[in-house]
């Protein structure tokens, strides 16, 4: 396998970077503001593909930003086939948000639009940043940058929720990476004297020990982007932010940074051979199974639709930390895949979330009976994003669902299939009463108004720029379902 020397990686993450000063000098005038943002996903995206054959052929491209710290801690970016994967993924829905948040904040008349997308571009450096990373150091260092950047996104109504819910946000993230993820990552430098990824894990040569098994139990809990419980409140409380920085930093960048991380962990740092030496690939599928249950139950109980979402990413996230530690070969393709089938499916139902806002000005489920008659794109593609969610064929979640079954039969493991199942259950449960309720339920307002003689007392239409970028990325979780392969390709490159 060659390494190839490029300053590509770099300049994927600094294109949203350098757009930065653009947006903010051109904050005057919206339509240069938003042709900023737009150009700079556009050459983001266009740069990270431009790295895909190369990295399809099993080569690596790396570049050293900062050496010579101290031995082993370096500033470094490299590209392999899990980096490319999330990064083709946040790339491309970057471009897609953009356009999405053009018509959800002008149709609300949104205040601090400037800061708005100047903070969604530093997010996106962050996450790239992350996707591309050649060691732990690095890592952390974007890591906390994506955290700090995307703070005055929670908090953006600054509204008194809205301040606690940033506030929340702030410490839990901030919290749990200096306290947690610091000591996991001093553990593994300790032990290995470096911190750089390995191909099949930079311990695993390494004797197992009490050590590196509660070392591993830090970075799950460190990196509480990923939401595992109990670290998983700031979720719900950052739903109080506009529905486009929930859509792409809670169900793409923020939580896929969590989630993408713990699997970095497990395939490059600790590896598959310490990980079973150690039983921790059991220990943590249990963690995780109770996360996905807990929450689709809780998921269930809410009203709000926001906050179903939120505890549906919830159970949702843990997937694909589940398929990685059943450490068998169907289980971790199923894993890493679901990181790209999650965020066209749940960011299409948060978009359909905000079209439901702006348009009708709903926000509780029990408000939406027979608004899919007034607005069809938007609850047919709620319902496509849903059957992907509950896993079924051909969306694209039934891939997910598929791969993690065969691993869990693989790895002899009877509970873990269950809890696929169970799951899948309560998915079908909190999900498909939304489109019943949508297209077959009279809406009762409309009903109260008509008995009246009056005329109805709002009339709901959809806005196209809102429900383009919504049924792009509903069909897309379709194409993938049918079309896998070049996740697949990815993902079988990474385990390989």
């Amino acid at each position: 396998m060659e390494t190839i020397l490029s300053i590509k990686p770099l300049l994927a993450v600094l294109a949203s970077l350098l757009a930065v000063p653009l947006i903010l000098g051109t904050g005057n005038r919206p339509n240069v503001r938003e042709f900023w943002s737009i150009l700079a996903g556009v050459l983001k995206f266009s740069i990270v593909m431009s790295m895909a054959p190369a990295i399809l052929s099993g080569h690596t491209i790396e570049y050293t930003l900062v050496s010579g710290f101290y031995q082993g801690i370096d500033i470094k970016f490299r590209v392999d086939a899990f980096g490319l994967l999330f990064a083709t993924v946040s790339s491309f829905l970057w471009i897609v948000t953009t356009c999405y948040s053009i018509g959800y904040m002008r149709a609300g008349k949104e205040h601090a639009q400037t800061r708005y997308y100047s903070c969604f571009a530093v997010s996106l450096s962050a996450t790239m940043g992350v996707a591309f990373s050649a060691n732990l150091v690095t890592l952390f260092v974007f890591y906390e940058i994506l955290s700090l950047a995307t703070v005055p996104l929670v908090g953006h109504k600054e509204t008194p929720e809205a301040i606690e819910g940033a506030k929340k946000y702030f410490l839990y993230l901030l919290g749990m990476s200096k306290t947690f993820l610091l000591s996991g990552i001093i553990i593994v430098y300790m032990v290995a004297g470096t911190t750089d990824f390995q191909r099949h894990g930079l311990l695993s040569n390494q004797p197992g020990s009490w050590l590196l098994f509660v070392g591993f139990f830090l970075f799950l809990f460190g990196f509480a982007k990923g939401a595992v419980m109990p670290f998983h409140n700031w979720l719900p409380s950052a739903m109080v932010a506009p529905t486009p920085v929930s859509a792409l930093l809670h169900a793409v960048a923020v939580v896929k940074v969590g989630v993408f991380s713990i699997l970095r962990v497990v395939f490059n740092v600790y590896g598959i051979d310490l990980m079973s030496r150690i039983n921790l690939g059991f220990a943590a599928a249990y963690v995780v199974s109770f996360t996905i249950i807990t929450a689709s139950i809780i998921a269930l109980t809410k009203d709000n639709l926001k906050a179903r979402l939120a505890y549906s990413t919830v159970s949702q996230l843990s997937y694909v930390i589940l398929g990685a530690v059943l450490l068998t070969p169907s289980g971790m393709v199923g894993g890493i895949i679901h990181i790209a089938n999650h965020a066209f499916s749940k960011i299409t139902l948060f978009f359909c979330a905000g079209s439901l806002y702006c348009s009708a000005h709903k926000t509780e489920i029990s408000q939406l009976s027979g608004i899919g008659k007034r607005m069809p794109w938007t609850m047919a593609a709620f319902f496509i994003a849903s059957l992907s969610m509950i896993g079924v064929p051909p969306a694209a979640g039934f891939t997910t669902k598929w791969f993690l079954a065969l691993g869990s039969i693989e790895a002899h493991s009877v509970p873990i299939l269950m809890v696929l199942l169970v799951s899948t259950v309560l998915n079908a449960a909190y999900f498909l009463p939304i489109t019943y309720k949508a297209f077959f339920e009279k809406d009762k307002d409309a009903a109260a108004v008509a008995h009246a003689g009056d005329e109805p007392h709002e009339d709901i239409r959809e806005i196209k720029m809102v429900v383009v970028p919504l049924v792009l990325t509903a069909t897309i979780s379709l194409l993938i379902g049918i079309f896998p392969d070049y996740f697949l390709s990815l993902a079988k490159e990474v385990i390989r």
